[in-house]
């Protein structure tokens, strides 16, 4: 079955699909569970006729991947943003019961549209011996054994069709049929233990992505926030630049900011999407900077006591705004790769590896914490750096150590790079 394509490359489904996630974001914040299952059926869609496509339009069914993938996490932002701002407000003002019952409404809806769009999708019923999980056991066993040693992708004897085409091909195994299910499954899981260096390296952005939500908060605590006699601007109310940011940048990606790069590269995609991830790391690297010296700045003038020579929360928006930037390019592009690099049996688990670096991410932005606080309290201070006293805090130091760590795994990440095909 053919699907119906808009002007910009996507079918219907998947313009439904975004637009089912969007709703969902809007009532509901969770997504460790279905996004994953979500996402990557949503992406499937452009798989229709795959086999049937000549070499030629493969590129181009690869930039019709990216552009799902843009306009999923636009969809996202979106509802993400309408759902902070406006049901913050309702709950706030009209009470709880209203505030839960519009987001139920929304998943209600979301749902019924989501099956009610039932004949515009593909699915491709695959029929796999062992099961994802079954196959990376089963690799890691390989591996402690001495058989991750090898540079080739060893597979049971029999299989030389397969060897081969994994040899030529390392990272991605882009065959679904169903005959040779059977040889590649140790192979594939090779693949995604494969994927684990690039997963490594981005778990210090992953840090970086936590701070807008904790430290940056912290730092419009500290400023001076009144506009006028009457209105205080709330510290968090700032986050909203992060999805503004993105919501405004993300149209644009492919009218200027890809033609630009054209310009640059002077290759038809402009770059590739580990390239792209590059960028997003770089700008984040720039943000801790700029967050650095604002609160450098943001410690002189809390020095001099007047309350007026406080520096205004406004200061903070540029390192809100590059990490929305950021987020256009290593987010985006994150997606993309754990989605294309794995096979097509196992694209769940790559989207599923992709929201698994914020979470692990998280959990280290919460032990980095905890380290820095151990040693600066150790060093005879009564206050570390973390300390709720605007004049005592030194979160300036902990964010020029985000951006030391953070250029130490970009550089790793792009040595890493040569290793993965595009």
């Amino acid at each position: 079955m053919a699907l119906e394509k808009n002007p910009r490359g996507l079918s219907k489904s998947c313009i439904l699909i975004i637009v089912v996630a969007s709703v969902e974001r809007f009532a509901y914040k969770g997504q460790g569970g279905y996004n994953p299952s979500l996402q990557a059926f949503g992406a499937d869609q452009l798989e229709v006729d795959d086999d049937n496509l000549p070499c030629s339009e493969e590129e181009g069914k690869s930039d019709k991947k990216s552009l799902f993938f843009q306009w999923w996490y636009f969809g996202i932002c979106s509802g993400s943003l309408l759902g902070n701002s406006v049901m913050s407000y309702i709950q706030d003002t009209f009470g709880w019961g209203l505030g839960f019952a519009i987001p139920t409404a929304a998943m209600a809806i979301s749902v019924a549209c989501f099956l009610c769009g039932s004949r515009f999708y593909v699915n491709k019923q695959l029929k796999i011996p062992n099961s994802p999980i079954q196959s990376i056991i089963q690799a890691v066993k390989l591996a402690v054994t001495g058989g991750a040693k090898s540079k080739t992708l060893s597979l049971p004897p029999g299989d030389d069709a397969v060897e081969l085409a994994l040899q030529e091909k390392p990272l991605r195994e882009d065959s679904d049929r169903c005959d040779d299910m059977a040889g590649e499954a140790p192979g594939v899981a090779k693949t995604i233990l494969r994927l684990l260096p690039i997963w490594t390296m981005l778990l210090t952005f992953a840090v970086i992505f936590q701070q807008p939500v904790t430290f940056f908060t912290k730092q419009g605590m500290m400023m001076r926030r009144s506009i006028g006699s009457n209105f205080v601007i709330p510290p968090a109310m700032l986050q909203s630049a992060i999805t503004i940011s993105i919501i405004l940048i993300m149209p644009l990606y492919d009218k200027l900011i890809i033609p630009f790069l054209r310009l640059l590269t002077r290759r038809e995609k402009g770059i590739d999407v580990l390239q792209r991830i590059g960028i997003g790391m770089c700008v984040s690297i720039v943000a801790m900077v700029v967050a650095a010296v604002v609160e450098s700045k943001r410690r002189t003038h809390e020095s001099l006591r007047v309350d007026s020579q406080r520096l205004t929360i406004f200061w903070l928006l540029p390192q809100y705004v590059l990490l929305g930037i950021s987020d256009v390019f290593t987010v985006v592009g994150m997606q993309e790769f754990f989605y294309m690099q794995v096979p097509t049996t196992m694209r769940t688990i790559g989207i599923g590896l992709y929201l698994s670096v914020f979470g692990v991410g998280s959990f280290l932005s919460a032990l980095l914490i905890s380290v820095l606080e151990l040693m600066s309290n150790t060093r005879g201070k009564s206050h570390g750096w973390f300390s709720d006293d605007a004049r005592e805090a030194r979160l300036d130091k902990y964010y020029w150590i985000l951006a030391l760590l953070s250029s130490i795994s970009f550089l790793m990440f792009a040595y890493l790079c040569r290793y993965y095909s595009h």
